[in-house]
């Protein structure tokens, strides 16, 4: 819904306690200019629709731009391209991976890598899908633009701290550093485990901010990547690492 005052704007928390009276609590409110706004929101109908225009009529002088709702069909549409969206970018990295370790010959090929990082890239993108399925079935939150924009920004995080990983076990092997793989892993781990783990505090530190103190526009597009960027952090040192070992063994 997009309204626009002529005279002096309401306030956002009188707009908020209008709708309050509605049951919509769940409601994002962009600026627009010196005195346009938009209101995202649940469905409503063409009722309660007029009933909320002419609430806000009694309290300032305004006009209606527009007024659209997103049915199931435009619904589904969104959904299957996230899922394109996030399938190429899953594949493209794994190429990308695969391509870049590609004198790697033993004990694992760079396809094995890039399966790897398919796995802790699944990993990374499920968790905060999985809290938002909470959110939602709890407290209504649903899943936007921003939010799949996050995602897609978890991916590329995740893959960077993975492939800062494996860059330092290739530099280790050709270096003969370790006397098995494993060990090989094991100090390459430890070489690079603060510089992971600060890079994500430094990031996390930011969104946290973003997250208490930018608005309801962005706690969300904030959370999924909090939740997103801490799942890749954690799986680029504690499952990507002990998978490639694991593999090894196997091709033993």
């Amino acid at each position: 819904m997009e309204i626009e005052f002529k005279t002096e704007p309401l306030a956002e928390d009188q707009i908020r306690e209008i709708l309050k009276e509605f049951g919509l609590e769940k409601v994002v409110i962009q600026s627009i200019g010196e005195k346009g706004l938009i209101l995202r929101m649940k469905e409503i109908d063409e009722k309660k629709h007029q009933q909320i225009l002419k609430k806000f009529k009694e309290k300032a002088d305004l006009e209606e731009q527009r007024f659209e709702m997103i049915g199931p069909i435009i619904g589904k549409e969104l959904t299957k391209k996230t899922k394109i969206a996030i399938l190429l970018a899953l594949f493209a990295i794994v190429f990308y991976v695969a391509l870049a370790f590609r004198r790697l010959k033993r004990p694992l090929s760079s396809w094995q890598y890039g399966l790897v990082s398919l796995i802790c890239l699944f990993h990374d993108v499920f968790l905060p899908l999985g809290v938002f399925s909470l959110l939602g079935k709890f407290y209504q939150v649903e899943i936007t633009i921003p939010i799949i924009a996050a995602l897609l920004a978890v991916l590329g995080y995740s893959i960077n701290n993975t492939v800062v990983m494996y860059d330092r076990i290739r530099e280790n092997l050709f270096r003969k550093v370790g006397i098995s793989y494993a060990e090989t892993v094991e100090k390459s781990i430890n070489q690079n485990l603060w510089r992971c783990i600060n890079t994500s505090l430094t990031t996390l530190l930011v969104l946290f901010f973003i997250f208490f103190l930018g608005g309801q526009t962005l706690k969300y597009f904030a959370l999924a990547l909090i939740l997103g960027i801490s799942a890749g952090t954690y799986s680029s040192i504690f499952l990507a690492c002990p998978l490639l070992c694991s593999f090894a063994k196997k091709s033993l």
